[in-house]
């Protein structure tokens, strides 16, 4: 089984448009969203949700007001300042303490020096992931709630589903568009994977967002292609980039040139090679293939 992780030093440099081509070109495939913070391949793809799965970010602490007597041993040991004295009364005391969810990182230190025993962990549901039904193939991909957190252990949940989807279905191919960035999310989505595909554009903030990028896949053992999207735009920032990379023993997979075909494809919610046959489609169309052979490679 071979995993492509498409990956970038930003967002809107067009690896989702990359992705979603690649899943029109390759079917069939197992697709994977791991973008979770910012997902909107399910734009293009328009899934048919098949099973929803409720995804549990942590713990936060609770107090049970009717039980509480307000000694403030668990104001006191708090680090994040999450509880205060302003919770509602009960046959106990006129006032009893209340725990700021947005504010408790769950750690439980309260609950396990509350000598009447009236906290407790609550799971707390950060948002849900799916498996759906596209015309390219499977679809992994998930929704994050508003202010949720752990999105690193979310695209590995995203990542182990995408896995056993494609060994259920006898698929021996991954396409997974990754987050952007050097974060959690995307150590999270690179780790193990069989190819790295770095999407950059032909800017000065590329030149260094690709070496962090290039470092970090470096550390993680996992070989990567670059290819410069809307390269056009820039000759001399293309060439730099092309350079860069093999001066860091990475392939230049192909460049790709800008193409208002693009936005027209995604209003269409088509990948550009099923809406166009124009440049950037015939370039996404050889990028494939010099993808493919490397992943066959690996």
């Amino acid at each position: 089984m071979k995993e492509l992780v498409v990956i970038s030093g930003k967002g809107g440099t067009g690896k989702t448009s990359v992705i979603a081509s690649f899943a029109s070109l390759a079917q069939p495939a197992v697709i994977t969203d791991c973008d979770v913070d910012a997902a909107d391949l399910h734009l293009v793809l328009e899934p048919q949700v098949q099973r929803s799965e409720d995804f549990v970010e942590g713990n936060k602490a609770r107090i049970n007001p009717e039980r509480c007597m307000p000694r403030g041993r668990c104001e006191e040991l708090c680090r994040f300042e999450a509880i205060s004295f302003d919770g509602p009364g009960n046959d106990l005391a006129p006032q009893t303490f209340r725990i700021n969810p947005l504010v408790c990182e769950g750690c439980g230190v309260c609950m396990d020096y509350c000598p009447k025993r009236t906290i407790e962990l609550e799971p707390v549901v950060g948002g849900h992931w799916f498996i759906s039904k596209t015309r390219c193939g499977p679809l992994v991909h998930a929704r994050l709630e508003l202010a949720a957190e752990n999105s690193g252990r979310l695209v590995t949940q995203l990542r182990r589903a995408a896995q056993q989807m494609a060994a259920e279905c006898e698929l021996d191919l991954i396409l997974c568009d990754g987050p952007s960035g050097i974060g959690c999310r995307v150590i999270a989505s690179l780790t193990a994977a069989s190819l790295a595909l770095f999407v950059m554009e032909p800017t000065v903030s590329s030149l260094h967002d690709f070496a962090r990028l290039a470092e970090l896949a470096k550390r993680l053992d996992v070989p990567g292609m670059l290819t410069v999207n809307k390269a056009d735009l820039n000759d001399d920032l293309s060439r730099q980039l092309e350079a860069s990379a093999r001066q860091l023993g990475i392939a230049v997979a192909g460049r790709v040139p800008y193409d208002s075909a693009v936005t027209c494809a995604q209003i269409a919610h088509r990948s550009v090679v099923e809406a166009s046959d124009g440049p950037a489609a015939r370039a996404i169309r050889t990028l494939w293939t010099e993808v493919h052979g490397c992943l066959q490679a690996v």
